[in-house]
């Protein structure tokens, strides 16, 4: 009998561990302040990685500061991407101050992630990315496709950070 109650025991356990589960632990390694490093002069920028709603979505805000030069008007840039869970898929939906709507489909490791757009025949295809060194340097990536070469991606924006205290 005592088996038979173990058993049980474990039977309706099993749906509450699996539920307790934390999908997004991959993208542990992306929380917390971040300031732009070896930026060009002029130019800053810093973001945040923050968990929210319980751990069911992860927040990032980020802001870009552009230095007036001789050859363009001092300019700012300022974005949110929101990722969840959707059926079992990680995504991630994106929003600037330009006006940029990109919803992305997220693969992740412990210690990279990848953020790759769908396919349109009408625009441009985004691919964004972020690595941790084992120095502690995140690296990050911001590349095109052309639609007539969805695949063809080409560097748009480069950037390296570090973690603030």
């Amino acid at each position: 009998m005592r088996g038979a109650v173990l058993s049980v025991a474990l039977l309706t356990a099993g749906p509450v561990l699996a539920q307790s589960a934390d999908p997004l632990a991959p993208l542990a390694f992306l929380a917390g302040d971040w300031r732009a490093i070896d930026t060009a002069p002029g130019e800053r920028g810093a973001f945040t990685f923050t968990f929210d709603v319980q751990r069911h979505v992860l927040v990032r805000t980020n802001e870009a500061v552009y230095d007036a030069t001789a050859t363009r008007e001092a300019s700012r840039h300022d974005d949110l991407m929101i990722v969840y869970m959707d059926n079992g898929s990680m995504k991630a939906d994106y929003f600037d101050s330009e006006g940029h709507v990109i919803r992305y489909a997220v693969h992740a490791t412990t210690n990279e992630v990848t953020f790759v757009s769908d396919r349109d025949p009408k625009g441009p295809r985004y691919r964004l990315s972020y690595t941790l060194a084992s120095d502690g340097v995140l690296s990050g990536s911001f590349e095109i496709a052309t639609p007539d070469a969805p695949d063809a991606f080409k560097p748009y924006l480069t950037w390296k950070a570090r973690r603030q205290p």
